[in-house]
């Protein structure tokens, strides 16, 4: 193991120390080859570890650097979490000169292991809280820039500045399991069993959007109203739920309606009622399907659509309320 990891001077952060994340590693980094690659690592690497939106952007964030000083590096990710990318197992500490670790506590038996196994690498940590300096997790870094830990001023997550993609749809999934009342023609699981896959691999934040109400429940909205504040908020509702289909088509959402009873049934009944065209027969889901509604829905077209149903959706409450 390394002599106890340096620790910067206690002082405020500057605005350079919080802007320029390639002038740090540049610095932390020190000394180098030219040519010596470095692996990025982080709790994300681990098989049992966790890969969260902050560590993803962390690890973001510091890749942007290296590319920036020009400094060859690779990423070591879960194979849980990204089947077929570059692992642990398969990084061999022979190819690396340094090993970066970012973001996250550095401590537990994990950050022991990795320092075994790069024994042979020079090894830095940035942006990590540090909760015990004197453990085998903290003192096997031969270099340490904490976010947060004893003795040094906090400095800001890597994630907070880190560079994004443009802003995916919001979109809000409301699947049904039960109505055991339409016995043999339901389709309900082949629906899920069609929808979720698909869902994963399209590029959106989804959002749990049950109609189911609950009284004390944290996750669950409690009463109809907060139902449609969470829904008026969406880009998008998929669902084979009527009150999924009524309700986001009342918020001027755009919703994707599959149908999860054989031959039609009450979900049909509302899109025809409503006229609202993007909706798919359980029994003959296709992704191919969703594919071609799930832009339809996204498009400025499909947002007008729900919208102009909105309007009528109330006009027609309203002329029924007049004496």
């Amino acid at each position: 193991m390394p002599e106890k990891p340096e620790q910067p001077e206690k002082k405020e952060p500057t605005d350079e120390m919080r802007s320029s994340l390639a002038a740090r590693l540049d610095d932390l980094l020190r000394p180098r080859s030219p040519t010596g690659r470095v692996l990025v690592t982080g709790w994300f690497s681990f098989l049992d570890g966790e890969v969260t939106a902050g560590d993803a952007l962390a690890q973001r964030a510091a890749s942007s650097a290296l590319d920036r000083l020009g400094i060859a590096h690779d990423t070591a990710w879960s194979p849980a979490f990204a089947p077929g990318a570059l692992t642990l197992e398969a990084a061999l500490p022979a190819a690396y000169e340094q090993l970066l670790f970012v973001c996250g506590p550095v401590h537990g038996e994990q950050l022991a292991a990795l320092h075994r196994r790069y024994a042979s690498c020079r090894r830095v940590a940035v942006g990590v809280s540090v909760v015990d300096p004197d453990s085998p997790a903290a003192s096997g870094f031969h270099r340490i820039e904490p976010r947060d830990g004893p003795g040094s001023a906090p400095l800001p997550d890597l994630a907070a500045a880190a560079p994004v993609m443009p802003a995916t749809p919001v979109v809000g999934v409301a699947l049904t399991y039960g109505q055991g009342e339409y016995g043999e023609r339901r389709t309900h699981d082949r629906v899920a069993g069609v929808l979720l896959p698909w869902l994963a691999g399209k590029d959106g934040a989804r959002v749990d959007a049950d109609t189911r109400l609950a009284y004390d429940d944290g996750f669950r909205c409690r009463t109809p109203d907060q139902y449609l504040s969470l829904v008026g908020r969406l880009d998008l509702l998929v669902t084979d739920r009527l009150h999924g289909l009524v309700l986001a088509l009342r918020a001027g959402v755009p919703a994707l309606a599959v149908d999860p009873v054989r031959g039609g049934a009450k979900v049909s009944a509302q899109a025809k009622v409503a006229r609202w065209p993007a909706l798919l027969p359980g029994e003959e889901l296709t992704t191919g399907l969703l594919d071609r509604w799930w832009h339809w829905c996204l498009s400025p077209a499909g947002a007008a659509a729900a919208r102009r149903r909105r309007s009528r959706l109330l006009a027609g409450a309203e002329a029924a309320e007049d004496p």
